[in-house]
C-alpha cells in the first residue's frame, strides 16, 4: 500500500499509457500515482505499483506532510495463501503475548530507553554495529545528536534525512543491505542532504521515535526549515526499493526546494539588513565618538582658557600685592631715614645720584652714616628701580650698601672714601 498526503500538483494532463493490458481502474491509478509522485516515467510508475499490487491510497487529512508507506506484498498463489493462513494464528498469538508482556513490564520496570544519558555514544554504537553487519559502504552518518543534526541543517539550510532502524523488524536487514547501501542511494544522500540514523533500541533513537511516531520500519523522515521552524515534510515507511527511494526523496526535495530558496533569500535579506544596521550603528558610534572628541577638546580648551585667565588674574593680584608691599616698604624706609644735614655742617656730604632713567636726585648725608642709609634713600624714591646697586666713578667701584658675606656691616660714608661732593650712579638690577 502507498499512502501520501501531498496535494495534487497542477499541470497538463498526462496521456493514457499505451499498454493495452491495463484495466481502466489500473490506468486511473497509474495516472493518479504519477501525478502524486511526480515520476515522469510511466514504466517506472507501473513497476512500482505492480510491486505493491496496485494498492494506492490518498490521505487528505494532512496536506503538509508527504507520506509514502510501502506495504508487504500480499500472498500469491494457493501455496502462498496456505502458508499465510497457517502462520497467521501463530503470528497473532506471538505479537499479542509480546505486547501484553511489554505492557506489563512497564509497571514493573520502566523502559531503560526512556533515559538518554549518552546520546553521542548511542550514535557511535549504532554506526559501529551497522558497519560490522553491512560494511562501510553506506551514506555518511551524522556523528552527533539528533538536536545537533537539526541545528546544523537549520544553520546550513539543508535537508535532513532521519533513519530509524528497527533491529527486530523483519524488513530492516533487507532494507539496509539492498537499499540504503546501494551506490546510487549513497550518492544522492551524500550530495544533497544530511543523514542521521540510530537504532530505536538505543535511548537516543527511542526518543526520536517517540517524536516521529512511526507506524512501521524502516522509517525515513525528511526534515527541513519551513516557516522558520524545522518541519517534517516527508515520511517513507516500509521496505522500499532503491529506485523507488531515489524517486521519492527527489520528489520531496523538489516539492519543498522553494521553501529553502525562500528561506535563503530571507536569511540573506536579514543578514544584509543586519549588516546595514551594524554599519549604521558603527557610523553612528563613529559620529558620536567624533562629537564626543570635539566636545572633549572644547572642554579642554575652555578649561585651559579658564586656567590661563585664573593664572593671569592671580599674576595680576600677585603683582598688585607685590607693588603694594613695595610701596609700603618704600614708605617705611622713607620714615626711617635720618634727617638731612644742613649745608653748613662740615661733616656733611653732598651726593648727586644719576638714576637709570637719566634723572638726577641730590641729597646730603653725614660722614658717620652707614652706606645703608644711601640705599634706603634711593629705595624710597618713586623713580628708583626695585633692585639696584650704587657705583662710584673715581675709582670705579660698587659701594657695599647692603649687608653681605664680605660686608656683614656696611661701612660708613667716610670709611667708603667718599668726599664732600660725590656723583654716584644707580645701576638697575631688576631684570637680573
Amino acid at each position: 500500500m502507498v499512502r501520501t498526503g501531498q496535494k495534487r500538483r497542477g499541470g497538463g494532463k498526462m496521456a493514457a499509457p499505451e499498454e493495452r493490458d491495463l484495466t481502466q481502474e489500473q490506468t486511473e491509478k497509474l495516472l493518479q500515482f504519477q501525478d502524486l509522485t511526480g515520476i515522469e516515467s510511466m514504466d517506472q510508475c507501473r513497476h512500482t505499483l505492480e510491486q505493491h499490487n496496485w494498492n494506492i491510497e490518498v490521505n487528505t487529512a494532512d496536506h503538509r506532510i508527504y507520506s509514502y508507506v510501502v506495504s508487504r506484498p500480499q500472498p500469491r498463489g494457493l501455496l502462498g495463501w496456505g502458508y499465510y493462513l497457517i502462520m497467521l494464528p501463530f503470528r497473532f498469538t506471538y505479537y499479542t503475548i509480546l505486547d501484553i508482556f511489554r505492557f506489563a513490564l512497564r509497571f514493573i520496570r520502566p523502559d531503560p530507553r526512556s533515559r538518554v544519558t549518552d546520546p553521542v555514544g548511542d550514535i557511535v554504537s549504532f554506526m559501529h554495529s551497522f558497519e560490522e553487519k553491512y560494511g562501510k559502504a553506506h551514506p555518511v552518518f551524522y556523528q552527533g545528536t539528533y538536536s545537533q543534526a537539526l541545528n546544523d541543517a537549520k544553520r546550513e539550510l539543508r535537508f535532513l534525512l532521519v533513519y530509524l532502524h528497527g533491529d527486530d523488524h523483519q524488513d530492516s536487514d533487507e532494507f539496509c543491505r539492498n537499499t540504503l547501501c546501494a551506490p546510487e542511494v549513497i550518492s544522492l544522500i551524500n550530495t544533497r542532504m544530511l543523514f542521521w540514523a540510530c537504532s530505536t533500541n538505543k535511548p537516543e533513537g527511542y526518543r526520536v521515535s517517540q517524536a516521529l511516531r512511526e507506524n512501521t520500519y524502516p522509517l525515513l523522515a525528511m526534515i527541513m526549515l519551513k516557516d522558520r521552524r524545522m518541519t517534517v515534510v516527508g515520511r517513507l515507511e516500509g521496505l522500499i526499493q532503491p529506485d523507488d527511494l531515489i524517486n521519492q526523496l527527489t520528489f520531496i526535495m523538489d516539492a519543498n526546494q522553494t521553501y529553502l530558496v525562500s528561506e535563503r533569500l530571507e536569511r540573506e535579506e536579514r543578514n544584509q539588513t543586519q549588516v546595514l544596521r551594524q554599519q549604521q550603528d558603527e557610523a553612528y558610534l563613529a559620529s558620536l565618538r567624533a562629537d564626543q572628541e570635539k566636545e572633549r577638546k572644547k572642554r579642554e580648551e575652555r578649561e585651559q582658557k579658564r586656567r590661563k585667565e585664573e593664572e593671569v588674574q592671580q599674576q595680576k593680584l600677585a603683582e598688585e600685592r607685590r607693588r603694594q608691599n613695595l610701596q609700603e616698604e618704600k614708605e617705611r624706609k622713607l620714615e626711617c631715614l635720618p634727617p638731612e644735614p644742613s649745608p653748613d655742617d662740615p661733616d656733611s656730604v653732598k651726593i648727586i645720584f644719576k638714576l637709570p632713567n637719566d634723572s638726577r636726585v641730590e641729597r646730603r648725608f653725614h660722614f658717620s652714616q652707614s652706606l645703608t642709609v644711601i640705599h634706603d634713600f634711593l629705595f624710597s624714591l618713586k623713580e628708583s628701580p626695585e633692585k639696584f646697586q650704587i657705583e662710584a666713578n673715581f675709582p670705579r667701584r660698587v659701594l657695599p650698601c647692603i649687608p653681605s658675606e664680605e660686608w656683614p656691616n656696611p661701612p660708613t660714608l667716610q670709611e667708603a672714601g667718599l668726599s664732600h661732593t660725590e656723583v654716584l650712579f644707580v645701576q638697575d638690577l631688576t631684570d637680573e
